[in-house]
């Protein structure tokens, strides 16, 4: 129990919270007012590790240490009361908080109220905009948003979006924010001449129009901060590791500098009022891992701000200590009208043949784990709710979190990092694979407490050691979509004859083929499964299903007669001519001579393409300074712009498996290089599934691989991209929306972030390529989709990692990866409906587990939900997760664009009440998209334009008070606090 004595402090501090604008003060009328913002950017990893950088560790490689950083900013800013500081990045703060002597957290908690100290962005870190999936960006900012909710009240809700260091900008994440309820978007790394045409026009501040789904109350107030980056004036930076020199007032010693120091800020301010609308300009006192020691920061602040201002009468500019949330409160009353913009901000380049489009594909492996580990973590956190394990989501939670930094799953951190992250999702995998174990026992068996079921993390090339060496095993499928999914379960065995039955011990049709040769490849010396067995299961919405797998040696005489035996399929070599592997939905036809892919049917539509699938490689620039800039981990630089064919001779070589449930075309491009095109009864896509590596440099080469199609769809040199798998942009080659694009780099200048998918149309077809982790894609000329896969690079590209991204892999020779891609086809008015399905099945796909047979004998529930009835086709249960004791987080998602599909693009409406089979809701709060405030509170600040005030208000449909029933209309995301009683 709380003393009341401290009860007591808390409310008095409440009471005389003078935070947020209300804090705001300092300006002068009539003058330039300076904000000066004192701030740090502290890299949740980059060069070093997130506890290197906490702690001060490893200085060799960077001089940083974060908490010493806060320690002396709290310490200065008690110095005087007029001085400000903002942090951002809730990672480390929220450790260095659990450190601190309650005492040091009063100091904390009354700077926090008094605005001195104030939280920016809020999220845990500053996350990518351009491989992030926009479900990781929400919980990440949600783990930030949570702490300073509960540990600093209302105070502590950050008011401005702040993403100063990622490498371009995102529409959809303008969206998010706004859903958030933000009041503006702070950034700096936006295009060389973007941003020259910006300062040119005074348009470097505008309102960004982000979502045409939710109309203006999406719009977004954004500023590009005038730089260098989101560094002060050049000359005046203050810190340890400056040397600016410092402002000398004693006009007793020779080294007096005042004047001289007055007179170039002056001419600092002077230079960049004149690129802006209003007498305000901010200036970001501070860069990274600074204020270590705040005290040369802030007594030479406080000399700056006095000298100048002295001379406020004679130069009309007056300093201030301020905030970006008061500087937003002094444009926002200033009265200009403001102009608008509706496209992206990628991809970024810092000069003419600087473009940072490498990243978009960096790391892949790293890649792939952030989105599988997202996709874990959501199932983790639905049945935690459930309250049958005494392991929790938060580790995961928090590693996942860490991994949305814009140095993490952008790849653009050092090797020994990389690992650290992936160190981290591995742990907290772990602790959820054991808490949905634990869960699954307890829901099929009835047992609690003890795990019987086993994950195998390298299914995908075939090892499981339950599979492998049990004649008798379960599969439980446990499916996280509100919707009943169909899918294959692909199992590593060694027998040839197995029987599959479902929980009715109807037998399932399964088939058995062998592994490839490049799966054996990749594995070297790890042992694996020789054989596949593959079968289709179905799960109910928020459900689960249990099957049963026996070995020939186990099976009866009924079983051994059975009509759905699994059938051994060996792989075949065809004879001259083209080959075709088809459903009952798609068609793929291989040429006979080259072994590629050659046409495409959907054959329900009756829509046929010519198609050409093969890999190709980028030669990279290998400049070994910084004018002749190289590819690296951020830039993508070619040196010619067609890239060399990577299969040698006249044909790759082709093999082919029929079976009754699979058909698969096994393609070798390179002894490194493979290719699996496969299409599954019932499917309504072809899955491209290649390996690629070691890519090999023993011609001391680096290179950049893609997988292209090219096609004869009429595409006019336009293509759609998702935003974070949100929002479908559309791109044009060689043009950008807002200035007079110059081509210097015909590739790179053109490759777009491509999180989930990138698609080609014209009246007749549409060809849409889904991706299984973010990488980096265009079309280059008409008819065309290409995607890099892998990259390997001998020179890093002087853009401050200082290691070239040459990843040596498991064995030491280099990265394999293995990935896929999903292609379908159809015609455009049917493809928004095919491709929204299948991303939310791709990114929340149904989690595949394992127990030993003897669960059979105890099985109470071997196939059930968590949801009494499934939800509407176009809505997405985007979060359930535990909140507190007796609550729950609850996100509801329109998964549909309003030109996706006349039928799913309509509004839709789901009840809550009776909604859940293990708990009932009681009630709802409506919270912003964060959870951490409530939505009728939520007032953001209105702005001028051409279309009149906006945002508009933000009035979703209220929730009914009898049914908890829910409207949400194209792209809405609502976001509620529910209260709960278990069943």
């Amino acid at each position: 129990m709380i003393p009341k004595i401290i009860i007591v402090s808390i409310l008095v501090l409440q009471c005389n919270a003078n935070c947020g604008y209300q804090s705001c003060t300092g300006t002068k009328e009539g003058a330039i007012n300076v904000h000066l913002v004192p701030h740090t950017h502290d890299d949740v990893g980059w060069l070093k590790t997130v506890d290197e950088y906490y702690y001060g560790a490893n200085n060799s490689i960077q001089h940083a240490g974060v908490q010493y950083i806060l320690d002396s900013v709290v310490s200065e800013l008690q110095v005087n009361a007029n001085r400000k500081f903002i942090y951002v990045e809730v990672a480390f703060f929220e450790r260095w908080w659990c450190h601190q002597t309650d005492s040091t957290k009063s100091i904390v908690k009354q700077l926090v109220n008094e605005g001195r100290l104030m939280f920016i962005n809020g999220g845990w870190c500053m996350n990518d905009e351009a491989t992030t999936h926009y479900n990781a960006i929400i919980d990440q900012m949600t783990v930030g948003l949570k702490f300073l909710e509960e540990t600093f009240g209302a105070c502590g809700r950050p008011l401005i979006a702040w993403h100063i260091d990622p490498f371009g900008h995102s529409r959809e994440q303008s969206s998010l924010f706004a859903q958030m309820s933000f009041d503006a978007f702070f950034f700096a790394r936006i295009d060389y001449a973007d941003q020259a045409e910006r300062m040119k026009l005074k348009n470097l501040e505008a309102m960004w129009k982000s979502n045409p789904n939710l109309g203006s109350s999406a719009d977004m107030f954004f500023g590009t901060l005038y730089g260098p980056l989101y560094g002060p004036p050049h000359g005046f930076c203050f810190d340890e590791a400056c040397h600016d020199p410092p402002i000398q007032d004693d006009k007793n010693l020779s080294g007096y500098n005042v004047d001289q120091r007055v007179t170039d800020f002056i001419s600092a301010v002077q230079d960049q009022a004149k690129h802006f609308k209003t007498n305000n300009i901010m200036m970001t006192m501070g860069m990274d891992f600074e204020y270590e020691n705040a005290i040369p920061w802030y007594k030479n602040l406080d000399k700056l701000i006095k000298y100048v201002n002295e001379k406020t009468n004679s130069t009309n500019i007056h300093l201030l200590y301020s905030n970006p949330a008061c500087y937003v409160k002094s444009l926002n009353e200033a009265g200009v009208t403001w102009n608008t913009k509706s496209d992206d901000l990628f991809p970024y380049g810092d000069a003419p043949h600087n473009y940072w489009s490498g990243y978009f594909t960096s790391r892949p492996s790293i890649k792939g784990y952030v989105r599988e580990s997202n996709n874990i973590l959501q199932i983790c956190k639905q049945l935690e709710i459930l309250k049958k394990s005494k392991f929790s989501s938060e580790i995961l939670k928090r590693a996942m979190a860490v991994a949305q930094h814009h140095d993490a799953v952008s790849g653009t951190e050092k090797q020994h990092v990389a690992d650290d992250y992936a160190k981290r999702l591995s742990a907290g995998r772990a602790r959820c694979q054991e808490l949905i174990g634990t869960t699954m026992t307890s829901l099929v068996t009835g047992k609690t407490g003890i795990n019987e079921a086993q994950y195998c993390e390298f299914t995908n090339i075939s090892i499981c050691a339950i599979t492998e060496s049990s004649n008798k095993f379960i599969v439980t499928v446990y499916n996280p979509i509100a919707r009943a999914v169909t899918d294959y379960a692909n199992i590593p065995v060694d027998g040839n004859v197995y029987v599959v039955t479902d929980e009715n011990k109807f037998v399932i049709s399964s088939q058995v083929f062998d592994v490839t040769a490049e799966t054996k490849r990749i594995r070297r010396t790890r042992k694996g499964s020789s054989k596949v067995l593959i079968f289709p299961y179905s799960v109910s919405a928020l459900g689960w299903s249990v099957y049963h797998v026996t070995a020939q040696s186990y099976l009866t005489t009924n079983e051994m007669n059975s009509k759905g035996i699994s059938k051994y399929t060996t792989a075949r070599i065809p004879f001259n001519g083209d080959t075709t592997i088809k459903n009952k939905i798609f068609s793929l036809s291989f040429d006979g001579t080259t072994g590629l892919l050659k046409s495409m049917t959907n054959l329900l539509t009756n829509t046929s393409i010519k198609v050409n699938q093969s890999f190709y490689w980028y030669d990279p620039n290998t400049g070994d300074s910084v004018s002749s800039q190289p590819s690296g981990a951020y830039i993508f630089r070619p040196i010619k712009s067609t890239p060399e064919p990577l299969f040698n001779g006249k044909s790759v070589s082709l093999s082919v498996i029929e079976g009754n449930l699979i058909q698969e075309v096994h393609q070798q491009f390179q002894p490194w290089l493979s290719q699996v095109v496969r299409i599954r009864e019932g499917q309504d896509f072809a899955e491209f599934e290649w390996t690629v590596g070691p890519i090999p440099i023993n011609d001391n080469n680096g290179k950049e691989i893609i997988s292209r199609f090219d096609s004869d769809i009429e595409s006019e040199n336009m293509f759609y991209t998702d935003a974070n798998g949100r929002q479908m942009i559309k791109r044009e080659l060689n043009h950008r929306d807002t200035w007079d694009y110059k081509i210097t780099e015909p590739v790179a200048g053109n490759y777009y972030p491509v999180n989930s998918r990138i698609c080609i149309k014209d009246p007749k077809a549409q060809l849409t390529v889904l991706t299984d982790r973010s990488q980096g894609g265009s079309s280059l000329k008409n008819g065309s989709i290409e995607l890099m896969i892998h990259r390997r690079l001998l020179v890093d590209d002087y853009r401050g990692v200082g290691e070239p991204l040459n990843e040596s892999g498991q064995f030491g020779d280099g990265l394999m990866v293995r990935g896929k891609h999903f292609v379908q086809l159809a015609k455009p008015s049917d493809a928004g409906k095919m491709h929204r399905s299948l991303g939310e099945k791709l990114y929340m796909a149904p989690m595949v587990m394992f127990m030993p047979s003897a669960v059979a004998n105890t099985a109470k529930k071997i196939k059930g939900s968590l949801l009494q009835h499934q939800i509407p086709e176009n809505v997405h249960l985007l979060t359930l997760e535990k909140w507190g004791d007796d609550t729950v987080l609850l996100r509801l998602e329109h998964q549909y664009e309003k030109t996706d599909n006349a039928d799913l693009s309509k509004n839709a409406t789901v009840s809550l009440k009776g909604l859940f089979a293990d708990f009932d809701i009681i009630s709802v709060q409506e919270m912003t998209l964060g959870g951490n405030q409530l939505l009728s509170e939520a007032k953001r600040l209105k702005w001028k334009t051409a279309d009149g005030l906006v945002p508009t208000d933000y009035k979703p449909e209220p929730v009914s008070a009898d049914t908890l029933s829910v409207m949400l209309t194209p792209m809405q995301i609502r976001t509620f606090i529910a209260k709960i009683k278990m069943h």
